[in-house]
């Protein structure tokens, strides 16, 4: 056999592992990353642009494609982002799947723990349409709490957070900023989602019965992808699209989002859910989008760091120096959200 064709087999499985998983990302239905997704937030932001301008004319499509894909994204902090996407997408998995907690364990274990502390629950006899709607709904803002305890606890406990900064580093917002997380970071929302999702399957199915299932595309809750469709991508995004009043207090846009990666004191520690603002407005972390003003700047400081924040060492190996520096008992104590930005504290 030729040396090119003998490498090409051995190479073989390796290239078809990454094009499945390529294709579990990009094409999926269900994946929160898909083509459709992505082009469906691109779609709102074209329809919120034109909303935005009135009876004004319409820019050009060169304008307009520099609006919406701007060059700053050509930066080293976007660099940075495509590089731990490739990392989170390929490699992050296996390296902290042997830490993960089981979904499917923990709510085994709450029903079995309910049944036994209850009985075994008679299931409210309601059409299956309920039964899985209020299955959908429940798995939902048990994602939505999950989300924010996890973000709370990282911008709050400053051993987390040195693990969570690497997301904060992000000098410009685009879609790719989602995989910008250390794998310790991972790890820890992975573990922290499947205890309060696996928890609520297990009382839904308790109270529900087995059969209940939530509604969903590929697996992926269908309320949390009508999130993703509409304004998740947006929400790492320069787009400024901002909710106010009551629907500020019960959705997070890209408003919310934008400040929370803010360098301004006044937006540290805000905005911490995912989609929904409530869990923020019920604990007192929301942060609502002003009127339009001075144009945001994101990042978090890096005076002192031993390695640039957009590079292998200060991505990935910086988290692991800083959280030793924490290790001394008094200084794991929580520092205060009113931190300056200049310190190495728990911020947005």
């Amino acid at each position: 056999m030729a040396p090119r064709a003998a490498i090409a087999v051995a190479f073989a499985p390796v290239l078809a592992r990454i094009g499945g998983l390529l294709s579990n990302i990009l094409l999926a239905p269900g994946s929160t990353f898909s083509l459709m997704s992505l082009a469906a937030a691109l779609a709102v932001a074209l329809a919120f642009l034109r909303l935005r301008r009135g009876r004004r004319k319409f820019p050009a499509l060169r304008i307009l494609a520099r609006a919406l894909f701007p060059r700053r994204w050509r930066g080293a902090s976007m660099r940075a982002d495509l590089g731990f996407f490739l990392l989170n997408s390929f490699a992050t998995a296996g390296l902290v799947g042997w830490g993960l907690i089981s979904y499917a364990a923990v709510s085994r274990a709450a029903q079995a723990s309910f049944d036994t502390a209850f009985g075994t629950a008679i299931p409210f006899h309601v059409p299956a349409l309920l039964r899985d709607g209020a299955m959908t709904v429940a798995l939902f803002l048990a994602y939505e709490f999950g989300y924010w305890l996890d973000h709370y606890l990282k911008h709050r406990v400053p051993l987390l957070w040195e693990f969570h900064r690497v997301h904060h580093t992000a000098e410009t917002l685009s879609p790719l900023t989602t995989f910008r997380m250390h794998p310790v970071d991972s790890l820890i929302f992975a573990d922290i989602l499947a205890l309060a999702i696996g928890l609520t399957d297990g009382a839904a199915r308790h109270l529900l019965g087995a059969g209940a299932q939530q509604w969903g595309w590929s697996g992926t809750n269908a309320i949390l992808l009508v999130f993703v469709f509409a304004i998740v991508h947006l929400q790492h995004s320069h787009i400024d699209m901002r909710f106010s009043g009551w629907l500020g207090r019960l959705v997070l846009s890209p408003g919310h989002h934008q400040i929370h990666h803010s360098t301004r004191p006044e937006h540290f520690n805000g905005n911490l859910g995912s989609c929904l603002a409530i869990w923020d407005w019920m604990f007192g972390t929301l942060v609502l989008p002003g009127t339009r003003g001075t144009p945001l700047r994101f990042g978090a400081d890096v005076q002192g760091d031993r390695y640039a924040p957009h590079t292998l060492a200060g991505g990935l190996a910086l988290p692991f120096m800083r959280a030793l520096k924490l290790l001394a008992p008094r200084r794991l104590a929580p520092v205060p959200s009113t931190a300056h930005p200049d310190s190495s504290a728990p911020r947005a």
